[in-house]
C-alpha cells in the first residue's frame, strides 16, 4: 500500500507540473485552454467564469457550453492532470473551426509559439527537478562527498557501490549497485581512502564484507585480485563516498539547479547509451516500465522522504527527456513536425501527420507492454502470483 500510495503521488506531481508548464506558456502568448483539470476524468467537480463574468459550478461530467475562460476541474483518477489548450488538433494554416476562430486557438498561431507551448511542459520538469533538489538540501540530501562547498554541513560519511562489473568477483559474491560496505572482516569501513588501502593489503585473501541493502544487513565474501586498469587490489566494484549534505536555503538553491544541469546531462548520455544498445540489439536491462518504477518508488519511501524527493528529482529529468526525443506522439515529434513545416514553407498534412503520431502511440504502448512484462518477471515470488492469476482468469 505504500508502494502504491508514493507512486500514485509522484506520479500525480509529474504529470501535473508537466501540464502546467504547457497551460501558463499558452495563456501567456493569449491561447485560450478550455479546460485545466487535476487528475483523469470522469470529472467529479469543475468552476469557471461563464459569459456573465461569473464564477459557476459544474458538478459532474456534463458538458460545459457557457465558459467564459478554462475549466478548473478535480477529476477521478489521481494520476497527474491535463490541459485541453484550445485548437491544438486543428491543421496549421487552415482557418480554424467556428467555435476554435477568434486568434486565441493553438493552430493561428505562429509556428515558434507552438513550439514554445509544446516545449513548455519539458522545461517545467527540469524546473521541477532543480525545486526538487533544492529543497532536499535544504533539509539534507545524499550526496558524494568530492567537491563539496565549504558551506556544506556534512553528516555521517558512508561508501557505497555504485556499479559492479560484469565477472568479477563482486558479481559473484552477490554486489548490487547502492549497496552501503559498512565493514570488512568487522573493521567499520567509513572512509573511501580507509578501504581502498584495507583491501590493497589483503589481495588474494577471502574478506567478510558487511553491507546494508535498503533497510537489511548481510555479509558477502570476495577475493580482491590484482586491478590492472587501477594498479591495486579490488573485487570489481565502482565506489564512491556519500554523506547526508546540508546548505543554507540561499545556497541550497544554487546547489540544486547545479546538480540539476549535471543530472540532466547525466540523463542523456545514458538515455543515448541505451538507445544505441537497442538498435545494436544488445538488451534493455537497464531500462524499466510502470512496474519497476513502482518498485523503485516503494524501496525509495521505506528509506526515507528525502530519498523519495532525489528518486522523484531524477524521474522528473528522465520524463522531461525522454518527451524530448523526437518520437511520434510525444511532444519532441511534435516539435519535429514544427520543423519540418518550417524547412517545407507549409505544414504536413493533416492525415499524414495524424496517421504517425497513431503509430508511434502505439508503438510506445506496445514497447510498454514489453517493459512491463519484463518488470514483472523481474519480481520473483510476485511474477508467480500474477502468472496463476491470469491463470486461474483464462482457465
Amino acid at each position: 500500500m505504500l508502494t502504491l500510495i508514493t507512486f500514485i503521488l509522484v506520479l500525480a506531481v509529474l504529470v501535473f507540473a508537466h501540464e502546467i508548464g504547457h497551460f501558463f506558456v499558452a495563456r501567456r502568448f493569449g491561447v485560450k485552454c478550455d479546460e485545466f483539470g487535476l487528475g483523469y476524468p470522469p470529472r467529479i467537480f469543475g468552476f469557471y467564469k461563464n459569459t456573465d463574468n461569473k464564477w459557476k459550478w459544474r458538478w459532474g461530467g456534463r458538458e460545459v457550453t457557457d465558459a467564459k475562460s478554462t475549466v478548473y476541474s478535480l477529476n477521478l483518477i489521481p494520476l497527474g492532470g491535463f490541459v485541453k489548450i484550445k485548437g491544438i488538433e486543428d491543421f496549421p494554416g487552415e482557418k480554424p473551426s467556428s467555435d476554435q476562430s477568434g486568434g486565441n486557438s493553438f493552430a493561428e498561431q505562429k509556428a515558434w509559439k507552438r513550439a514554445f507551448i509544446l516545449s513548455a511542459g519539458v522545461m517545467m520538469n527540469v524546473v521541477l527537478a532543480g525545486i526538487i533538489i533544492s529543497i532536499g538540501l535544504m533539509i539534507g540530501m545524499p550526496q558524494l562527498t568530492d567537491d563539496l562547498s565549504s558551506k556544506a554541513k556534512v553528516g555521517e560519511r558512508d561508501v557505497q557501490v555504485f556499479s559492479v562489473l560484469p565477472n568479477s568477483a563482486a558479481e559473484t559474491a552477490g554486489f548490487k549497485p547502492g549497496d552501503v560496505i559498512l565493514a570488512i572482516d568487522g573493521s567499520d569501513m567509513f572512509s573511501l581512502e580507509r578501504l581502498q588501502d584495507y583491501t590493497d593489503t589483503h589481495a588474494n585473501q577471502t574478506l567478510r564484507y558487511t553491507i546494508k541493502r535498503m533497510d537489511e544487513q548481510m555479509e558477502k565474501y570476495a577475493v580482491p585480485t590484482m586491478m590492472e586498469d587501477v594498479g591495486r587490489a579490488g573485487i570489481g566494484l565502482s565506489i564512491g563516498e556519500i554523506a547526508m549534505v546540508k546548505y543554507p536555503w540561499y545556497l541550497a538553491i544554487w546547489e540544486g539547479f547545479k546538480i540539476t544541469f549535471v543530472t540532466f546531462w547525466a540523463i542523456v548520455v545514458a538515455i543515448f547509451g541505451v538507445l544505441k544498445g537497442l538498435l545494436m540489439g544488445q538488451g534493455a536491462e537497464s531500462v524499466s516500465g510502470p512496474v519497476g518504477i513502482a518498485t523503485m518508488t516503494g524501496q525509495m519511501a521505506r528509506m526515507g522522504f528525502v530519498y523519495v524527493l532525489q528518486f522523484t528529482a531524477i524521474l522528473s529529468l528522465n520524463l522531461a527527456i525522454l518527451n524530448f526525443l523526437p518520437i511520434p506522439a510525444l511532444d519532441g515529434g511534435r516539435i519535429l513536425f514544427l520543423i519540418i513545416e518550417k524547412i517545407k514553407g507549409r505544414p504536413v498534412k493533416k492525415e499524414t501527420e495524424a496517421l504517425i503520431h497513431n503509430i508511434g502511440f502505439i508503438i510506445l504502448i506496445l514497447l510498454i507492454i514489453v517493459i512491463t512484462f519484463k518488470d514483472v518477471s523481474n519480481l520473483g515470488c510476485l511474477s508467480c502470483k500474477i502468472s496463476a492469476w491470469w491463470n486461474s482468469i483464462i482457465n
